[in-house]
């Protein structure tokens, strides 16, 4: 019996394959004095794309006291390498 509910079951994961990695870059800002900054933040699957990722960066920038400006783009692992330097301190940090 566990093995009939099992086998199905593990089919549906290889047949979905790996999960994607989604990020995004963004521009955030903090008042009082004026501080921007830059960053790149990890994202969930269903979160890839810039209409869902706004609000979600959003949450996470506010709980540190900034506000998102921007999100630039929504991107896969392959463009982590490319943005990790001009992020400095805010890559993956939220």
């Amino acid at each position: 019996m566990m093995t009939r509910l099992l086998i199905p079951a593990l089919l549906a994961l290889v047949a979905a394959g790996p999960a994607q990695a989604c990020y995004a870059d963004y521009r955030a800002k903090m008042d009082n004095p004026l501080r921007l900054h830059y960053g790149v933040i990890d994202l969930p699957d269903d979160a890839c794309s810039i209409p869902a990722a706004t609000p979600l960066i959003a949450q996470r920038l506010a709980a540190g006291g900034w506000q998102l400006l921007q999100v630039v783009s929504v991107f896969d692992e392959t463009g982590l390498a490319a943005r990790r330097a001009d992020a400095g301190e805010y890559y993956l940090r939220f």
